[in-house]
């Protein structure tokens, strides 16, 4: 029978090179589109008969893992994979895979554009216009300034040139062995110095456990009045009421996110209101260029785990493959 393959991407169509290509080796694709939240049964339902999911963020919890029987891979187009229960499914025989580093660049570039945002008051300022007036308070320079980077990615990586090249100082917290820590551009610290000695301080680690909460109002109060937070990562990692509290309060100056806990960003979220605080889309990785890239590498990843060689699984199915095993 012919493998079946749900695309939930929102940025891959039907009939687009990635459809193309996957249908040129005999899959056969459905496409649903995720924007914003989704019911899970409804997910459950579009799985039901599908070998491989080729998916955005969205929540593939056990339970709708345990309905899709046909299922055996499944590729998040992107980097975070934090929305699968890789668990669950690697117990359920299902390889999970991402794409580690797809859209570095992208972010990249985009954390710097925050950041010149932050810093002139550019929303601010454009807002102003729109609204009549003629703002014209002065901004900050980057020049000088100290970046402090959370997690050392491909995405740190990444970031560390573009901000030396506007005469930034960088310092990086991260749990990367020392003997991995390359870039001598970069002061290694703990969390506690980067708080206290940063002027902005970008997010770029995983979400888990250890970082879920990980700016709190604690780790607010560490941060200098006039620091500013971005986050391009994932929302969890930054206590959304205390950060709105924090900025409230001028404990900091701001904070520009792409990301929130929930998305998109509910009406009665405690950031929306607060002056200084900018909510973005989660636009962060969304080059043409990187999907462009993630959405071919992330097909050739889905034929790769259905032939049994996947390149990047972030889990270790302990089940044969005998879930859709009459699907091809």
């Amino acid at each position: 029978m012919v493998s079946r393959v749900l695309i939930t991407t929102d940025y891959l169509r039907p009939d687009d090179e990635v459809d193309h290509y996957l249908r040129r080796l005999g899959y056969e694709t459905t496409h649903l589109p995720i924007r914003g939240r989704r019911d899970p049964a409804e997910l459950a339902a579009a799985l039901r008969d599908s070998t491989a999911a080729l998916i955005a963020n969205e929540p593939m919890t056990a339970d709708v893992l345990a309905r899709a029987t046909a299922l055996r891979v499944i590729v998040r187009t992107g980097v975070g994979y934090d929305s699968v229960d890789v668990d669950a499914a690697a117990r359920l025989g299902i390889t999970v895979s991402n794409l580690p580093g797809i859209n570095a660049n992208a972010v990249a570039e985009y954390t710097l554009g925050l950041l010149l945002a932050a810093a002139r008051r550019l929303v601010h300022s454009a807002a102003g216009v729109a609204a009549g007036e003629w703002p014209r308070e002065d901004g900050r320079e980057l020049r000088g300034a100290t970046l402090g980077l959370i997690g050392y990615g491909a995405v740190t990586r990444a970031v560390v040139p573009l901000a030396r090249a506007f005469g930034m100082s960088v310092l990086c917290r991260t749990s990367v062995p020392a003997g991995e820590r390359s870039d001598e551009c970069v002061r290694f610290v703990e969390l506690d110095e980067l708080l206290a000695a940063s002027d902005y301080i970008s997010v770029h680690t995983a979400l888990t456990e250890r970082t879920r909460g990980l700016l709190d109002a604690a780790a607010l109060r560490r941060m200098k009045p006039g620091a500013v937070l971005v986050n391009t990562a994932r929302g969890p990692i930054v206590d959304e009421q205390a950060l709105a509290d924090a900025v409230r309060s001028g404990v900091i100056a701001g904070a520009a996110l792409d990301v929130v806990c929930v998305e998109p960003l509910p009406a009665d979220s405690p950031l929306r209101g607060v002056d200084g605080i900018v909510v973005y889309s989660h636009l962060a990785g969304q080059s043409a260029e990187a999907r462009r890239a993630a959405g071919l590498e992330g097909a050739a990843e889905l034929v790769a785990s259905l032939r049994g060689a996947p390149r990047f699984a972030v889990n270790h199915p302990t089940l044969p493959s005998e879930r859709g095993a009459n699907h091809g």
